[in-house]
């Protein structure tokens, strides 16, 4: 698209765009910086750890904190590689069942016609203005109810649901043009069929981010393993790590802390880099009706 000879969002670089660069830049900057104070924290040696005034870099760069802490990990009853095993699982299991129940819900709330399907919607929405500790008492009442105490379906049952993500999802669907769906009805196409070869492939960016926001809410999870699992054997790397911290939270402990942080950090940024450009198209493509 072009407008007085210039182009909106030009391929290559043009001398208009340093104007945008020039108000951007020191945006970007600022916002990476916590995630360079984290990398940097991770591997800083005692005294620097402590050190006044604080430095934000790290001069002399060890891996005494990661050391540290995987002796430490040895020492206890069950080994960290268990842990990270269940994070693993009940990660893949959530997300992957989360996002089928997403999409599906999505489909049928966006673009098929059914009783009580404006009262489901407004449910949803309504649900996004509670807080997990608000239905802490029945939900744990329901995974008690269910036989679930101290299984692996303990972690995963309780976040299936995420209306964020199915709200998200839902919007995108909507995008989807009407007449392509009724296209492939008059071929002969089932619902299961239009979810598949149509729904999905349109709606990648959207599942993508929805992808990210079950992930966070997974990964950094501690209510199930502290509420619905009595067997540590059973318990997740996120609570391991926070645990590790409050036991150890000495001057001694400190550098554990800081490389327990960025461990836990790093499948998030990983996950993100992935799947940054369906991010991208998801938060273009919002504002298209």
């Amino acid at each position: 698209m072009a407008y007085k000879g210039k182009r909106i969002n030009p391929q290559k670089f043009e001398r208009g765009q340093i104007k945008i660069m020039v108000v951007l830049l020191p945006l970007v900057i600022f916002m990476a910086l916590p995630l360079v104070f984290i990398a940097n924290h991770a591997f800083k040696p005692m005294e620097e750890l402590f050190a006044f005034p604080p430095t934000f870099f790290v001069k002399n760069a060890t891996m005494e904190n990661f050391t540290k802490l995987i002796k430490f990990s040895r020492t206890a009853g069950i080994p960290l590689s268990r842990y990270v095993f269940n994070s693993i699982a009940v990660t893949l299991l959530t997300v992957g069942f989360s996002l089928l129940f997403t999409t599906f819900a999505a489909f049928a709330l966006a673009k098929l016609k059914f009783k009580g399907r404006d009262l489901m919607m407004t449910i949803n929405q309504f649900a996004i203005m509670f807080v997990a500790t608000a239905v802490l008492i029945p939900r744990y009442l329901v995974i008690c109810n269910l036989g679930m105490i101290d299984s692996i379906w303990a972690h995963v049952f309780p976040l299936l649901a995420y209306p964020v993500a199915l709200f998200l999802v839902k919007q995108f669907v909507e995008q989807v043009p009407d007449a392509l769906i009724e296209a492939a009805y008059i071929d002969g196409a089932t619902d299961m069929t239009v979810y598949r070869k149509i729904i999905i492939p349109m709606i990648k960016p959207a599942i993508a981010t929805a992808a990210i926001l079950v992930f966070q809410q997974v990964w950094a999870n501690m209510e199930t393993s502290n509420y619905y699992i009595n067997d540590d054997g059973m318990k997740t790397l996120t609570f391991y790590m926070n645990s590790l911290v409050n036991a150890n939270n000495t001057v001694s402990g400190q550098g554990m802390a800081a490389a327990a942080t960025l461990i836990m950090f790093v499948p998030n940024l990983v996950l993100f880099i992935i799947l940054q450009n369906n991010v991208m198209n998801t938060m273009a493509h919002s504002g298209i009706k």
